[in-house]
This record gives structure tokens, C-alpha cells and sequence, in this order.
């Protein structure tokens, strides 16, 4: 992150963002083909188009998308947790992979999709309900005409990292509908 702010900060940034989103849902593939992966986050942080579905179900949403960079707020909770009292590893891994995939796909034009090919995360702490908000912030190091790669890290609001990830996208032709 540029710099460290701080968790009331997170708070209200997730506030305003939360005001703006629409429901979760899926979007048409003959919608999604004909915008570019910028013209697609911009419709979703206005509105006029549903967020992500996989949000909901654990506890994230999107905070920003710029050209080549994607972040997301989750709130690590105890439904979350594996049976050894810390939040499963498929939390953090869902949570990155939207991170850096959404990361690749503000770089793509109209017309193009991807698919996440490999994801590779590395857990280096435990996270418990007791970190009351995280952050995954995905970058593209390289986006090209048929595979884009990106890195990412989860970090709390005090700097701590507690994950990072590399990915492999390949990009494609979207059929629309």
C-alpha cells in the first residue's frame, strides 16, 4: 500500500463503497463482452452493474480498481475458520485470486475475458476474527495478448502481511451470448 492508514479509514472507505454497489449477481456474457475490463468496474462501483456473488458469501468487497491494480476488504469471521481455530487457507486463496485476477482483467479491452491458469499463495501468519479487516491488493506485473501474470499480498489495517500470491491468466476471445 502507498502508505498505512488506518482501520477507521478502511471503515469509511468501505462505507462509501458499500452506498454505491448494487446487489450481488452475474452479469450477461453479451453485456460483459462489450465493455472493457475498466468500463465494467466502473459500472459496478456505480451501480449499474451487480457486484461479485462470492463477496457475500465470504465477507469481501471490492474497495478500488485502477488500470492494473485491484483491491478488496474482507472481514475475516469465525465461519471462516478450519477446524485448527484460524481461517481457512481457501479464504485467503479466493480472497487473492479475486485480487489479482480482477488486477488483469482492468487491463483488458472490450472483447476480451480471462481465466485464472495457476495461483500460488503463500500463508505466512495465522488470521483470526480478531484482525477486524484485511486487505488484498493485486497487481499486474504483465499483461499480454494471450497470458497476463499478477502478484498480490493480504495485509491488516497495522501493515502486517498475512499472505502473498502470484497468478498466471490466460487471455481469450469472449464469446458474447
Amino acid at each position: 500500500m502507498p502508505h498505512q492508514q488506518t482501520l477507521a479509514e478502511w471503515k469509511a472507505q468501505e462505507t462509501a463503497v458499500r452506498q454505491r454497489l448494487a446487489g450481488a449477481g452475474s452479469v450477461p456474457r453479451d453485456k460483459a463482452a462489450t465493455l472493457s475490463g475498466m468500463e465494467f468496474f466502473e459500472a459496478v462501483f456505480a451501480g449499474d452493474l451487480p457486484s461479485f456473488p462470492i463477496g457475500e458469501t465470504l465477507d469481501f468487497i471490492p474497495i478500488k480498481m485502477s488500470p492494473g491494480l485491484a483491491v478488496f476488504q474482507g472481514k475475516p469471521m469465525l465461519r471462516h475458520y478450519n477446524p485448527m481455530g484460524t481461517v481457512h487457507g481457501g479464504w485467503f486463496c479466493t480472497l487473492l485470486d479475486s485480487a489479482v485476477g480482477c488486477a488483469v482483467h482492468t487491463t483488458l479491452p472490450a472483447g476480451k475475458g480471462y481465466t485464472t491458469l495457476e495461483i500460488n499463495v503463500n500463508m505466512i501468519r495465522p488470521l483470526t476474527n480478531a484482525v477486524p479487516l484485511v486487505r488484498a491488493e493485486g497487481k499486474v506485473i504483465h499483461a499480454g495478448k494471450q497470458v497476463a501474470t499478477a502478484e498480490g499480498r493480504i495485509v491488516g489495517p497495522d501493515g502486517k502481511i498475512y499472505a502473498h500470491a502470484t497468478t498466471t491468466c490466460l487471455i481469450f476471445e469472449q464469446a458474447s451470448a
